[in-house]
Order: C-alpha cells, then sequence, then structure tokens
C-alpha cells in the first residue's frame, strides 16, 4: 500500500490525509448526498463533536499551498479524553512548515487554558521498515492541560507546502466518526485552474470567482455514526466522500503518472542483463513474467509510503535495485523495467487498495480513492501486485485489490480487476479416543488457489516457535487443548497447492464416567464453521459486506473406544441453493468403531461485495449451515447409569 494516506486527527477529527502534490479538486455543481439516517439505537455513544472545523487551501499556480485551520472539538466520554487530549499534525519536513500553531482547552465555565510551548513538541516519524530516506515525516505533537467530558479544545495553526507538480491540486476527505456541528472546506484557486468535484454528503456552494480567483466552499454536517458492521466495506464506499482535483480526466491524470514515471534507467544494461539471466532457462512468456514476478516480491522489501507523504514520482530502478527496497510504485517501476527487457509489455495501473470497490466520479489520490499501484500484463491479460508481503503466487492478486476499477496508465483507461479467482481447501482430520477420554489426532489441510501462498508465506516467515504457537491458536480456537507437531509442505516453493499437518494429542475430549457431546469436527479452525460464522457476524445487516466465495472439502474420522455406546449422529444435510451449495454426510461403522463426517461447501458469489438485501435471502441458509457444523456426537460410557 504505497499511498495509502492517514487520517490527520490533529488538523481535524473529520478530515483524511492530503493527496500528492496537496491535490484536491471538487465540483461545485456535485449533488449532496443526504446523511444515512438510522435508529438511534444502533448508534454509539461519541467520545467527541466536531464543534466547528474550518480549513482554507490557498493554492498557487506552481502548486504550492497555503493551509490554515481552525478546528474546535468538544469532548463527552473518558474515551474522547483519551482519543484526542494529544493530538498530531503531520507535516513533510522537506516540503512543508507549520507556523502560527496555537492552542487551548476551554473548561465548561469558559475559562481559557493556554497550551504553552513546552507541551508542543516535534516527534520525528517511525522509520518505514527501516528505510532512512523514507523518513521525512515529522508529528507536532500538542497536549492539551486539563482536559475532562465536557471540556473543549481549540487549536489553529497554518500548513505551507511548496510545489511539487505545478499546476496541480487534489485533496480527499472523509468523516470520522465524531458528530459534526459544522464543517466548511474552502479551496481558494486561480480562476484558470478550475476545481473538479466528487461530494456525496457535501453540500457545494456556488463558486465566487474575483481579482482573478474563485473561492469554493463546501459544508459538511452529520449526526451521529452508526456503528461499522464485521465484515461491511470501507465507509467511503456508499458513506459521505469529498474528492476534489484540478485535472479534468482520468486520461489527463494517468497522462501525468506516466510523465512523472519516466526513467532513462529502467533500460540500464544493468537491468536487461538481470532480467536475460533470470530468465535464460524459462521456455515462454508465462514463465518469465512468474519468475521475473517472483524475484521482485522476495528481493525488493517493501516500504510504504503514505500519500501526502512523497511526490508520486518512482525513484529510478538502478537506485531500487541497489537498496533492494521501494514502495509500491517502486515495485512497479521495477518490474515494468524486467519485463520489457525480455520483451513483455506491462504498464503501471492505479488502483484503491482496500476495502473500498469504487473510485470518486472525478480522479485523486487519497486514503479511500487512488491509494496505490500494481501492474497489468496484456498479452497475458494478468494484474500483478509484488508488494503484497511475498505472499500472492505469480497469476493471483491479495482480496485487497480484486474487484475493483483500476486505471490503466498507458491507455488512460479504467479497467476493473477480476472479481473471482480460484480458492479452494481441502481438510481432513482424524481423532481416535483412548478409554480414558484423551486422544491423538492427525490433521492435514491444503489450500489451492490464492490463498495457498498466503499460507506459505505464514510458515516461510515463522521460527519454530512461532510456528508452534501458530498451532496451538488454532487447537484454541477450535475449542480443543492439547500437544502438537508441525509438518509443512516446502515453504521454498513460490507456487501451487501448500498443506500443513498436525500430530499431537488432546485432553478430555470424552468423559469416561458418563454421557459426552463431542464436536462433529472435520477441520480445526479456518474451515467451512469458520467461514460461515463470520458471514453471519450480524443477524441483520444494513451495510455491504465483503463476500469472497471457495470451495471446502473436509473430512473427519472419530474413533470411539469399545465401552463407549453411540447415543446419536447428526442427519445428513443437503442444501442447493442460489450462492450456497452445502452437503453433509455421517455415517457409523460399529465394527471399526469409526464415525465418518464428510461436509462440503461451494460458496459462488461472483463477486467480492454482497448488499444487505442478498445477506438477507442467504441468512436462513448460512444459519442452517452454521447448525450443521455445530453438531454434536452424543456417546454414553458403559459405565454410566441409565437416566431413569
Amino acid at each position: 500500500m504505497g499511498w495509502a494516506t492517514r487520517r490527520l486527527r490533529a488538523v481535524s477529527a473529520v478530515l483524511l490525509g492530503i493527496g500528492i502534490g496537496v491535490a484536491a479538486s471538487i465540483d461545485a455543481r456535485a449533488t449532496p448526498a443526504a446523511p444515512i439516517e438510522v435508529p438511534s439505537t444502533t448508534l454509539d455513544a461519541a467520545p467527541a463533536t466536531i464543534e466547528s472545523d474550518v480549513h482554507v487551501f490557498k493554492v498557487e499556480h506552481d502548486g504550492s499551498v497555503v493551509e490554515d485551520d481552525d478546528t474546535t472539538l468538544r469532548v463527552e466520554t473518558a474515551a474522547g479524553v483519551d482519543a484526542v487530549a494529544q493530538r498530531y499534525v503531520w507535516f513533510n519536513k522537506d516540503i512543508e512548515r507549520i507556523d502560527a500553531l496555537a492552542a487551548e482547552s476551554i473548561d465548561p465555565e469558559g475559562g481559557i487554558h493556554r497550551v504553552g510551548p513546552e507541551a508542543i513538541r516535534d516527534v520525528q516519524e517511525p522509520r518505514a521498515a527501516g528505510a532512512p530516506t523514507f523518513a521525512d515525516g515529522v508529528l507536532r505533537s500538542v497536549i492539551f492541560p486539563g482536559i475532562e467530558p465536557g471540556w473543549r479544545e481549540h487549536l489553529t495553526f497554518r500548513k505551507s507546502r511548496k510545489a511539487t507538480h505545478a499546476g496541480v491540486f487534489q485533496y480527499f476527505a472523509t468523516p470520522a466518526r465524531e458528530p459534526v456541528l459544522d464543517q466548511r472546506l474552502i479551496f481558494d484557486l486561480p480562476a484558470d485552474m478550475p476545481l473538479y468535484a466528487d461530494a456525496r454528503g457535501y453540500q457545494a456552494r456556488p463558486p465566487v470567482t474575483a481579482n482573478g480567483r474563485t473561492r469554493y466552499e463546501f459544508d459538511y454536517r452529520h449526526g451521529p455514526f452508526a456503528p461499522i458492521e464485521h465484515g461491511a466495506v470501507g465507509y467511503a464506499n456508499d458513506g459521505d466522500r469529498l474528492m476534489v482535483t484540478t485535472f479534468p480526466s482520468f486520461a489527463a491524470f494517468a497522462e501525468r503518472y506516466r510523465e512523472d514515471a519516466v526513467d532513462a534507467t529502467a533500460g540500464d544494461p544493468q537491468v536487461v542483463a538481470l532480467a536475460h539471466a533470470l530468465t535464460r532457462d524459462v521456455p515462454d512468456d508465462w514463465s518469465k513474467a512468474a519468475r521475473l514476478y517472483d524475484w521482485t516480491r522476495t528481493n525488493i522489501r517493501y516500504v510504504a509510503l503514505f500519500l501526502g507523504e512523497t511526490a508520486g514520482k518512482p525513484h529510478r530502478v538502478v537506485d531500487i535495485l541497489r537498496n533492494r527496497y521501494g514502495d509500491c510504485k517502486d515495485h512497479v517501476a521495477v518490474y515494468v523495467a524486467l519485463l520489457a527487457a525480455v520483451g513483455i509489455r506491462s504498464e503501471p495501473a492505479l488502483i484503491s487498495l482496500g476495502s473500498v470497490y469504487t473510485l470518486p466520479s472525478v480522479p485523486g489520490y487519497g486514503a479511500s480513492a487512488i491509494n496505490h499501484v500494481i501492474v497489468w500484463i496484456p498479452e497475458l491479460a494478468r494484474y500483478a501486485d509484488t508488494t503484497a508481503g511475498g505472499g500472492i503466487a505469480f497469476g493471483f492478486l491479495p482480496a485487497s485489490v480484486m474487484d475493483r476499477p483500476a486505471l490503466l496508465v498507458d491507455d488512460g483507461v479504467l479497467a476493473r480487476t477480476p472479481a473471482t479467482q480460484l480458492r479452494s481447501r481441502e481438510a481432513r482430520l482424524d481423532l481416535e479416543i483412548d478409554e480414558n477420554g484423551d486422544a491423538r489426532y492427525g490433521y492435514r489441510v491444503e489450500d489451492d488457489g490464492f490463498t495457498a501462498e498466503l499460507e506459505r508465506n505464514v510458515f516461510r516467515r515463522s521460527t519454530h516457535a512461532h510456528t508452534v504457537q501458530i498451532a496451538q491458536e488454532r487447537l484454541r480456537q477450535t475449542g480443543l487443548r492439547g500437544t502438537s507437531s508441525v509438518q509443512t509442505d516446502d515453504v521454498n516453493a513460490t507456487s501451487g497447492p501448500f498443506a500443513v499437518s498436525m500430530t499431537g494429542g488432546l485432553e478430555h475430549v470424552l468423559w469416561p464416567d458418563g454421557m459426552t457431546a463431542i464436536p462433529a469436527l472435520s477441520s480445526l479452525a479456518g474451515g467451512i464453521a469458520s467461514q460461515v460464522q463470520a458471514w453471519l457476524a450480524h443477524s441483520r445487516r444494513v451495510q455491504p459486506f465483503v463476500c469472497i466465495g471457495g470451495t471446502f472439502d473436509e473430512q473427519g474420522t472419530l474413533t470411539l473406544p469399545h465401552d463407549v455406546a453411540l447415543v446419536y449422529l447428526p442427519q445428513d444435510l443437503t442444501i442447493d441453493a442460489d450462492m450456497l451449495r452445502y452437503s453433509a454426510h455421517y455415517v457409523f461403522d460399529p465394527a471399526s468403531r469409526v464415525v465418518q463426517v464428510s461436509r462440503r461447501l461451494q460458496a459462488e458469489f461472483g463477486k467480492q461485495v454482497c448488499s444487505p438485501n442478498e445477506f438477507d435471502a442467504m441468512r436462513e441458509t448460512l444459519v442452517r449451515i452454521e447448525r450443521d457444523t455445530s453438531a454434536q456426537i452424543i456417546v454414553r460410557a458403559s459405565s454410566a447409569r441409565p437416566i431413569r
């Protein structure tokens, strides 16, 4: 996530970070959406309220900006004290300066308690993955005296930013979770620099032009916000947001990125030599692209840079290769250069990384707008993201960039990443219970598709001690307690299925002196039961949620001791619904004393985002599946007295 903006809490509890080159454009003609009405019983008590929040941006032709901020917060709860009693103003020390900062606490009687210079300190932002040349962020910490519920905080400051791109401005904002009584965003630009906007929930005032400049104003108000549901997509997907930019189109935005990405060193002899050395024994373009992808993701350490903290220009390819680290722009620059060296055309694709599956109607960088870049390889019809933590095999994408718009930089057009990709999981769990009620177990799970490399990467990066902790956690999440020994497939492979095996002992699976209800397990945590429970995190949904499908096959066996009688076995179940197909089969063999459990789930949504109406339609099916995965086998020890 090379360009994910951060929330500027110190500027305003409402606004999210500024984009590259301080760009922000607002379409004064945009029609605002009314705030979403929700029942008051569903709202969290707000820790703080934004009483007044004014931001004035004065933009010059050369791209320089002076921002004046004036914010008053009212603290409502003890949680609010913890959240805002110390606030931070972030700035890039290389291109920005903070002036005229003043702050004060206001008690309920109106008494003023000014923040003295001893309570305003600059703190160097932590280095990004140890890369010192990228550590240019500074946090100006402001500590307010005497804050309690009912107090107010007043903070003003001026931030001046040097130009990084002539004639470019963009800004992206989404609300935080605090109520907003009155907020105004004001953008003052030269009259020949028109501002374009996507304003949803932000009320645009008619622009005013005078003395060669045009002033654009946007008002925002909102009461308490509904809590974010588990698994819901990002708020900006359907909620309030404001994107302002001086770019008239996505094509113009792509052209600027393309110009910035021009690098004479991309064809340097050492780059070409590296690409040919890596692919010398590779027979076709797919295999070449895969080999270069694997080299880039494992040899160029990913260092996240945040939008607004750095210009949107990649470093030189030869410098990235020498340093062996870079952000998403740098990863793309290296991978595109290596592909070009072996005759494979590719281009950057600008995208929104995370849980937001739409883009504003006007282009710009932002936390829930364009904040990441990946690679598009036309002749292979594949996107590639080498920054995915080493955990995605070539040919697949991380879920965080699936099923969303992508701006192809060379073509200047919007495309869309794939909505679905292969995902399958096969599990087998065998338990053999002894006469004392303890058990030995063997468990094997194999992942295939995009999740295989994610699982492989977990163990590739784990120490032996951490591997044992992973196994113990998977037992604990299943409700079991015992020992574990772990074996895995080759963690040095970079594609294909990946299997993990666990063996060990379990305590108190069966009580030898009475009746016991034993879970009819076919998998440890992470299987069908975990998946369905995540979808059912809410009995009712009012927000779109992430629904990633796949195929799950599970087999379980439970061997009973001879002095135990089987009292109850769950019934078979078959479900064939619109997007969900499920089957469960149970059988007991008296001769071998083995109970066999077979389950299969096929979830085919055809997309990554499902609506509340679709949840309502599938909820009954999901509940039936959940009940089955929670089914129990009831047994009775021979020593148990019969019920009279």
